[in-house]
Order: structure tokens, then C-alpha cells, then sequence
């Protein structure tokens, strides 16, 4: 054939294939929290200009998929929204559970009492009852239970909920009390047997749980408040042994458990127990765990080798807070400000105080939140939702500082900027994300990214510093400028426009 009649016939397969494959055009919105005001602040995109941060997402390179970001339900914030009137009680619900707020659709709640309880109680009252005949969730009827069904109804997606224990009842530990002690080996069936219990009492509530923690800080919290020790390897024989069997033998092997659900600082110890052969991994669906070891360090070393030792587990951020603060009122440039620090720099040990430098709460939250989420984790979940000008109520007066914080005497309502912190990640990377690679070459901005099930692509950044920035970001062929402002927090949601 000659090659002037070729040449048509590649022209016309060329133009087939290219309209078959366009290039893909994306746009994107942005939205920015600032030292400076903005709060959640829609913004238009910059003018491309140089120099700039130039960060190229990478949508082929795909890492862990996200099952969401979130808060607790506790009884404190319960018993609160139970005490504001009927507009702000919906008002903070829909703030954090409607499409239009945060989203929310990773939670989680106590079994029990906690610190954060009007008082100390049990499920399970009466001693020796082993088969748990006069096991019930009646106290948590009144607040806790509405609270969590008002939630559901404004969720559109629903939301998954973990449970944790901070204690069995004390008639089933060697110290008979509510805080410390262990518990004892012949209740482990009975312990086993209270949460298949409290997951089927909460079924008949209309409240699935989606998994649970074995025991809240296993370590221990020095002996303040409710309570109960776990080393690596009495929990993962109780796991192994008797939790998971019961589960499964009650038709609940659906409900996940996650381990540990304690700080970073000791995780390679514990997962190198749960997970140390195929026996003891059997009925882990992974590790949870918390944020106090430090006010900056979120630990990447140890969570790429969680990650490692179980790469098909779930690890899961379950409960953060600035604690043993009481929170400003209506005071956005302290939640902004280094002076509003957690514990560790007044009481961490000295061999510790490093790791608690004075440091701001929203930066708290956003470097800790990207940093695991591009170290593996699959889900990020803060402690109370709701709290007083007080920082409680806490049987113990264990004060600590919430997204949102109420004034119930005169019915009034504070959304801080660590609400609005979160949003940025709960509302915009939806369950289902799939996180995806990126190139930044800037030591200062902090960015993840991930790509949603319905094809849009969401972008953090983070500015700590004092100077605004002009950063470009590479989508496939395109390219979209944004100014970040200083100390600032922005997302932008890539959507495909062809």
C-alpha cells in the first residue's frame, strides 16, 4: 500500500484513540481556616505567578483507603446537649453531622463510666453475676443513646461508631475498684461475654458498632480515673482466647477489634505481640491508638512499623484532645496560640519534656492529622465533641478542650477553631478515600491528598509559618495556583470538568 493512502488511515485511528482517551481538565475549590479570620473561607484561585511551592499530585501512586475522621460520644457531651435549647442541641449536631457541616463518619464512645461521666458506673452491677443476668445500658438512656440516634438521622452517609471500655466492672478485677487493677482470669469468659452484650443491648437501640478497642490505655493513666491494665501479651491471649471466639459464636464476628488503643511512643511493642504469627492476629482487625506522648511528635517511625508488621490491619487514631486545659470562650487567638498547651509541659516527666514543647492547638491537630494520614493510618477520631467553659463535666475534674463549647446557662454556643480544623479533613475526604502520592518540595507546607469515590480529588495543606505562601499544584496536565495564608490551613476539592 502506498504511504500517501496510509497516512489518512493512522490520522483517523489517532484522532479515534484521542477522543476515545481526552485529557482529563480538573477545577478546583478552595477553602482556608486562618489565624487571620477565614473559617472554612471559600477563596478563588491565585494568578499563576514565580517563584512558588510547586507540589505535583500523583494519583497513580495509591496508599491506604480511609474510613473516615470524626469525634466521641460521651456522656459529658451528651448530658450537655441535653441542657442547651432544643435550636443549639440540633444546631451542633447538624454542625458536625450534616453534609453542609463536617460530616463526621468515624466515631466512638465508652463502655462504662469514663473520666468523662457525671459519675462512675457499670453495666453490670451486681457482683458475681457472671452469667450477666442483670447486665444493662439503661444509664445511658437518658443522654448518650438520643444523642447518637439524633446523630444518625441527620447523617446522610451514616457514620461508623468503635466502642471502648475504660474498665470492667471492679467485682471482676483484683483490686475491686473502678480505677487500676487487672482483671481477674477467671471473669475473662464474663468480660468476653459484656461486650457481645453491650453491641446486642445497642442493636436493639437501632446503633450498629462497628468495632470496638479491648481496653482504653492499657498502660494505665496513673491511677486517676477509671482504669484497668493490660500488658501486650495478656491482651492478646484474652483476644485469641476468649473475646473473638465469643464474638464469632455470637454472630458478631462481623464487629472489628482493634488492639492497644494507647500512645506511639510503645506501639512496636504491642503490635509485635498481637501480631506476632497467624494464631494471634487471628481476630485483630488492627491497632488503635492516641496522641498524648507529645504536643508535635506524631511518631512516624513507629507507625510505618505498625503498618509493616500488619500492612492488611486497620490502624486507627481513636481519641485526641488538648488536655488539662480549661478552654477560652470565644477566643479564637488562643486556640491559635502556643500558651494553650496540653499537660505534658507542666507535668511530663523530665526525661519526657521534649516532647511537650509549648505548642498551638490547630497546629496540633493539622500536623498530627497529615502526618498520620501519610504514615498509614486509616481513620482519625477526637475525644469529646462537646464540653463547658469549663472543659467538662469530668467526675474527676480532669478539664480538657473540645471542637465546640457550650454555655448551657445561657443557652449559648462556641464553635473554636479546632472545629473548623477538622472539618477540612472530615468533611472533603469522604470514607472510601483512597490516598494518593505526591511531591513537596517544601520543608515548612504539609500536605496529604486522596482521591474520593466519586472521582474528586481532595488536597490538604498546612502554613505554620508567620509568611504566606504561593503554592502551584500539578493535577495530571493541569496546574492551579492558591495563596495559603500565614498560619493558615487549606483544602482545595479537585473535580473533573470533562
Amino acid at each position: 500500500m502506498h504511504i500517501e493512502r496510509i497516512l489518512p488511515l493512522l490520522v483517523l485511528i489517532l484522532g479515534a484513540v484521542s477522543c476515545q482517551f481526552p485529557k482529563k481538565s480538573w477545577r478546583a475549590v478552595i477553602y482556608e481556616t486562618s489565624a487571620g479570620g477565614n473559617k472554612l473561607q471559600q477563596l478563588e484561585a491565585a494568578d499563576a505567578a514565580a517563584p512558588a511551592v510547586e507540589i505535583a499530585l500523583k494519583p497513580e501512586e495509591t496508599y491506604q483507603e480511609m474510613l473516615g475522621f470524626g469525634g466521641a460520644f460521651t456522656e459529658s457531651s451528651a448530658y450537655l446537649l441535653n441542657k442547651l435549647g432544643k435550636e443549639n442541641r440540633a444546631r451542633i449536631l447538624e454542625a458536625y453531622f450534616s453534609e453542609e457541616g463536617a460530616n463526621y463518619s468515624l466515631t466512638r464512645t465508652h463502655i462504662n463510666s469514663c473520666d468523662f461521666s457525671l459519675n462512675q458506673y457499670s453495666y453490670a452491677p451486681v457482683p458475681d453475676d457472671q452469667t450477666l443476668e442483670h447486665f444493662s445500658v439503661a444509664e445511658d438512656q437518658g443522654d448518650l443513646i438520643p444523642m447518637i440516634k439524633e446523630a444518625q438521622e441527620i447523617s446522610k452517609d451514616g457514620f461508623k461508631i468503635i466502642e471502648s471500655p475504660w474498665t470492667a466492672p471492679p467485682w471482676m478485677k483484683d483490686n475491686k475498684q473502678f480505677v487500676g487493677g487487672k482483671l481477674l482470669p477467671e471473669y475473662n469468659d464474663t468480660w468476653a461475654l459484656f461486650f457481645s452484650k453491650y453491641i446486642k443491648a445497642y442493636q436493639k437501640e437501632g446503633i450498629d458498632i462497628w468495632g470496638l478497642t479491648v481496653e482504653n490505655e492499657p498502660n494505665g493513666n496513673g491511677g486517676n480515673w477509671e482504669s484497668m491494665l493490660f500488658t501486650p501479651e495478656e491482651m492478646t491471649d484474652f483476644v485469641q482466647h476468649h473475646l473473638g471466639p465469643k464474638l464469632e459464636q455470637d454472630g458478631l464476628g462481623n464487629v472489628k477489634i482493634l488492639g492497644y488503643d494507647q500512645n506511639r511512643a510503645e506501639l512496636n511493642a504491642w503490635v509485635d505481640a498481637m501480631f506476632k504469627d497467624e494464631n494471634t492476629s487471628k481476630y485483630f482487625a488492627g491497632t488503635a491508638i492516641h496522641w498524648y506522648e507529645s504536643t508535635y511528635d506524631y511518631f512516624p517511625d513507629a507507625l510505618q512499623y505498625a503498618h509493616q508488621k500488619a500492612p492488611d490491619k486497620y490502624l486507627i487514631q481513636t481519641e485526641a484532645c488538648v488536655d488539662a486545659e480549661v478552654p477560652k470562650w470565644n477566643d479564637d487567638a488562643w486556640y491559635w496560640s502556643k500558651e494553650a498547651t496540653d499537660w505534658g509541659w507542666d507535668w511530663a516527666p523530665e526525661n519526657q519534656k521534649h516532647l511537650h514543647p509549648k505548642y498551638v492547638p490547630v497546629f496540633r491537630y493539622a500536623r498530627d492529622i497529615i502526618g498520620c494520614l501519610n504514615n498509614h493510618v486509616d481513620g482519625w477520631i477526637d475525644w469529646n465533641m462537646v464540653l463547658d467553659k469549663q472543659g467538662g463535666p469530668n467526675w474527676f475534674k480532669n478539664w480538657c478542650v473540645a471542637p465546640v463549647i457550650v454555655d448551657p446557662e445561657n443557652d449559648a454556643v462556641y464553635f473554636t477553631p479546632l472545629y473548623y480544623t477538622m472539618a477540612h479533613f472530615s468533611k472533603f475526604i469522604r470514607p472510601g478515600a483512597r490516598r494518593i502520592g505526591f511531591e513537596n518540595p517544601d520543608k515548612d507546607v504539609m500536605v496529604t491528598a486522596a482521591k474520593n469515590p466519586d472521582g474528586s480529588v481532595a488536597v490538604v495543606l498546612f502554613n505554620p509559618t508567620d509568611t504566606e505562601k504561593l503554592v502551584k499544584i500539578t493535577l495530571e496536565k493541569g496546574t492551579t495556583y492558591t495563596k495559603i495564608s500565614a498560619k493558615a490551613l487549606q483544602s482545595l476539592v479537585f473535580n473533573q470538568i470533562n
